[in-house]
């Protein structure tokens, strides 16, 4: 939306709440501009950022903010973290899930900072694109956010010192750890490998995690594959679980993984019970738990990654940023971040919020709203420059920045 003349308010609220990290009042004003732009500007990259106020810097001024000016961007982050525990809806629980994934943000350049080819198993191409680590929180309110990013760099570009995904996986988990986030860790195939449960048990954690059909288990004495096992299961060995609107057979053992220093409680699942091909297996090191806990748990991972990643890319801009600078790159992932908890802590409330005028469900929905306000707002703004002032329109267009 051109011409904007006022923040929206849930922004002026973010300078209020997060304003004591940046130095001064013109640091203070390109962190709004910027919040600003990632809910409402068309192209939500620097220069459309700051093309969408009537009255502003120049762009350069928002690009040194971003790339060079000395704010702490783990400050903020630790600073919005904390934020959100102040509300029961986004605090975190012994019943909150933690779930770990990997994204791919593509980018239209190749001089950008750590990017590189990487193959998309969703639309089967390979992009040039950054490859980002993110640990999620689900609350049991069911409101999400990202706790916390790792970017990956190939061994190529960053020889030394160079950190593969296990790696990054890792830090991730000792980060949470290290800041005594409760709640149960849960990932996809990718990451449940030896090396990863191995980590996770010895943080005293608990975890469930998806299981590749191929991977090696000790079955009955002797090493199979997982989808060997789950040809041996009978259908009158088989239990029906139902969540939901959701019924399932399944099949669970505590078994043990090569190289896994623990036990394990396999669970096989299938969608009919006489169904010849098992559709899912699981793992966690919690051999006690009951299977409804075990699929509750694990299908939050879906609700803590897929979401964000999907509402990041679609309504904030988390692709949009073509700057060339790592640090530029970090920054605007962190501020994506931010954004997208602002807009949660918004939603499912008791009542709407005054600027919003509705009950907000989704983050597309409540960037609709943000709109709308801002859009209100400059409307405002020259009825009153045309009544009280006695502007001309032509005066009015040329401060809006309309002709």
């Amino acid at each position: 939306m051109p011409a904007i003349i006022e923040f929206p308010t849930i922004v002026e609220q973010a300078v209020e709440q997060f304003g004591a990290v940046f130095a001064n009042e013109p640091e203070r004003r390109h962190f709004a501009e910027y919040l600003t732009g990632l809910l409402i500007a068309e192209r939500k990259n620097v220069l459309g950022i700051n093309a969408e106020f009537a009255v502003t810097t120049d762009q350069s001024c928002l690009n040194r903010w971003i790339t060079e000016v000395a704010w702490d961007v783990a400050q903020l982050n630790e600073h919005r973290l904390t934020w959100l525990q102040r509300e029961p809806s986004t605090r975190y629980a012994a019943q909150g899930v933690i779930a770990l994934d990997n994204t791919l943000i593509d980018h239209a350049g190749q001089l950008i900072e750590d990017v590189g080819w990487f193959w998309d198993h969703a639309e089967h191409r390979h992009l040039i694109a950054h490859d980002y680590l993110i640990a999620n929180y689900v609350c049991p309110s069911g409101k999400h956010y990202a706790l916390e990013f790792r970017r990956f760099r190939k061994a190529e570009d960053h020889p030394a010192p160079f950190k593969n995904h296990t790696v990054l996986f890792k830090e991730l988990v000792d980060w949470v750890v290290e800041r005594a986030i409760p709640g149960e860790f849960t990932f996809d195939c990718y990451f449940t490998n030896a090396e990863i449960l191995n980590h996770i048990q010895r943080q005293g954690r608990s975890y469930v995690g998806d299981l590749k059909f191929n991977r090696k288990v000790w079955w009955q004495g002797r090493e199979l594959k997982a989808s060997e096992v789950a040809a041996q299961i009978a259908p009158g060995n088989r239990k029906l679980v139902t969540i939901g609107a959701t019924k399932q057979w399944y099949f669970t053992k505590t078994i043990r993984i090569p190289e896994v220093d623990h036990p394990v409680r396999l669970v096989i699942l299938w969608e009919r019970k006489n169904g010849k091909e098992a559709v899912k297996m699981l793992v966690t090191n919690r051999v006690y738990w009951e299977i409804t806990r075990i699929l509750k748990v694990y299908r939050k991972r879906w609700t803590g990654t897929e979401p964000f990643h999907r509402d990041g890319k679609q309504h904030l801009g988390m692709g949009d940023c073509q700057l060339r600078n790592g640090e530029g790159q970090t920054r605007h992932m962190y501020l994506v971040m931010l954004t997208h908890s602002l807009l949660v802590s918004e939603m499912q409330q008791g009542r709407a919020s005054e600027w919003a005028h509705a009950m907000l469900t989704t983050v597309g929905e409540a960037c609709r709203a943000v709109l709308r306000e801002a859009l209100g707002k400059t409307i405002t703004w020259a009825i009153e420059r045309a009544i009280s002032d006695g502007w001309r329109h032509e005066q009015i267009k040329a401060h809006l920045a309309l002709i």
